[in-house]
């Protein structure tokens, strides 16, 4: 078999894997895995094939949240799956494709929810905007942990610009009709306000977490909180802030640290205390000799 026999792989494909092999590897014996993974793939029952790009998804985007979209290479994603490179190529062309698919299914939500917000008519459109994002956001929560604008930017095709659109429309929802400058500022805060503590807890109990968003959001744009649907709270400890956090709150707070982030900065948008954040962060180089 040839490359060009390949009934699964576009011609562009074919040329970029057959002419770009991996660093170490000649391009023959480049050529010939790729046309072991093309035969072996092209031959593999649907269900099967769909598990391996499924594998790589769901290893892309561990990746991408823990390194960052741009630091983590295609072989670090094959690592990761356990299949070479080529295997990666023949299911996505290239890193920004694979971003591409991770990110579709929340575009689509995306639109959706503003296309019921809207139809919801004047009474009722901001909040079901302000819901449908958050829902969006709470089903998407592990993916947006990447910074959402880069993650449209990178990813091919007009991705970026059904972003925007979503976002635009989300505001003026939230605006309402005719609004002033100080409604406008007011809405894009509300929208705005909806995505950071989704990312910063995204290991919290959903409804719980959903609950005290749309409070945060309606004491914005209401000046009153949301009545709670269930029983009060418990009363918070007089002892302090909280003493534990969860995989994402110390994965934010390394990487807030990272960025030069002192721990008391740290501590104060995470809600929790310094020594519980310096626990988590890694120790400090020693003093050069």
């Amino acid at each position: 078999m040839t490359v060009g026999t390949c009934p699964q792989v576009r011609q562009e494909d074919r040329v970029f894997r057959v002419t770009e092999p991996e660093s170490g590897t000649s391009e023959t014996d480049y050529e010939t895995d790729y046309e072991t993974v093309c035969e072996t793939d092209c031959r593999t029952p649907g269900h099967e094939a769909g598990r391996t790009r499924q594998r790589i998804l769901e290893a892309s985007m561990e990746l991408f949240g823990v390194r960052g979209f741009h630091e983590t290479s295609l072989r670090e994603i094959a690592e990761r799956v356990g299949v070479t490179k080529a295997a990666v190529l023949y299911h996505f062309p290239g890193k920004a494709d694979i971003l591409g698919a991770l990110v579709e299914p929340m575009l689509v939500d995306l639109a959706a929810a503003m296309a019921n917000a809207a139809a919801a008519g004047p009474g009722r459109a901001r909040w079901a905007a302000v819901e449908g994002m958050l829902d969006v956001w709470l089903e998407h929560r592990y993916l947006i942990r990447l910074n959402l604008q880069d993650m449209a930017l990178a990813t091919p095709g007009p991705a970026f610009a059904r972003f925007r659109d979503a976002m635009l429309r989300a505001n003026a929802l939230v605006a309402g009709a005719d609004p002033d400058l100080a409604e406008r500022v007011r809405a894009a805060q509300a929208v705005a306000m909806l995505s950071d503590p989704v990312v910063l807890f995204a290991d919290a109990p959903v409804g719980a977490l959903r609950a005290a968003v749309l409070d945060g959001v309606h004491r914005l744009l209401d000046g009153t909180a949301e009545p709670a649907a269930g029983p009060p709270p418990p009363a918070r400890s007089r002892r302090g802030r909280p003493a534990t956090m969860s995989t994402a709150m110390v994965e934010t707070a390394r990487r807030m640290h990272a960025a030069g982030s002192s721990a008391p900065q740290i501590a104060a948008a995470l809600g929790v205390s310094r020594a519980t954040v310096y626990r988590h962060l890694p120790p400090a180089a020693p003093p050069p000799a």
